[in-house]
């Protein structure tokens, strides 16, 4: 019981309770599971009749968790062993880590290398949305992207994100409602299955469950639970 559609250049937001099936929909999207029934079409083309590199290339994806590796920052970003240095540093001043940008050769983490350079939390994610950056996809997709990130440093991801997204396709896998109140779609999910879809106001008249997990996120904010 899954339908929707996604147009070019929307901004679309999959919200719902913890297991209630989001993520798997985004890795269904990017591939990472295949379809047991049913079909994704990109364009109007089954996925599956697609080059599988070339589909995936469609996408940046920024999921709540993510790698870093003990090579340079430059390689980092690139992904590539021979980066083009000067796209790279643009990527990162963009995604306002100017410290990365300065510091191009050094390697990532003192665990294996003792000149290594060590990044905060936030900073690391920077680094991740400027390797987002630099691939140029047409699409985007943030699962949870700063559910772990202090006010300070969401505010920083915040800003580099919608330089990134600037003119993409966007799809938000989100639990801080007040971050997607202005998508063009929202979609409610429970158990695997889109149970309301709409704008925001439209939700809030039709979706008793979006209407319980708003009225959940408004008291946990009157509480002062964001700031935990």
């Amino acid at each position: 019981n899954v339908r929707f559609e996604i147009k070019k250049g929307e901004k679309v937001a999959f919200v719902g309770e913890n297991g209630s099936g989001k993520t798997t929909l985004v890795k269904l999207l990017l591939r990472l599971y295949d379809c047991s029934s049913g079909e994704i079409l990109y364009n109007g083309m089954p996925v599956e009749k697609m080059n599988t590199r070339t589909y995936r290339s469609a996408y940046s994806t920024l999921f709540q968790d993510f790698n870093l590796y003990a090579a340079s920052v430059a390689e980092n970003v690139s992904m590539n062993q021979n980066p083009d240095l000067e796209k790279v540093r643009d990527a990162l001043i963009c995604a306002r880590i100017s410290k990365a940008a300065d510091q191009l050769d050094g390697i990532i983490s003192k665990e294996f290398c003792a000149d290594g350079i060590d990044f905060s939390g936030g900073e690391r994610q920077r680094i991740t949305i400027a390797r987002a950056m630099l691939k140029q996809a047409s699409v985007i997709i943030l699962d949870e992207a700063t559910a772990y990130a202090d006010p300070e440093n969401e505010a920083l991801i915040q800003q580099a994100i919608s330089k990134l997204v600037a003119g993409k396709s966007l799809i938000v896998v989100a639990h801080r409602l007040n971050t997607i109140r202005n998508a063009d779609q929202i979609l409610v999910v429970a158990n695997g299955e889109i149970v309301g879809w709409g704008l925001q106001e439209e939700l809030l008249q039709n979706c008793p469950l979006y209407r319980k997990m708003w009225q959940d996120y408004a008291g946990s904010i009157e509480g002062g639970a964001e700031d935990v």
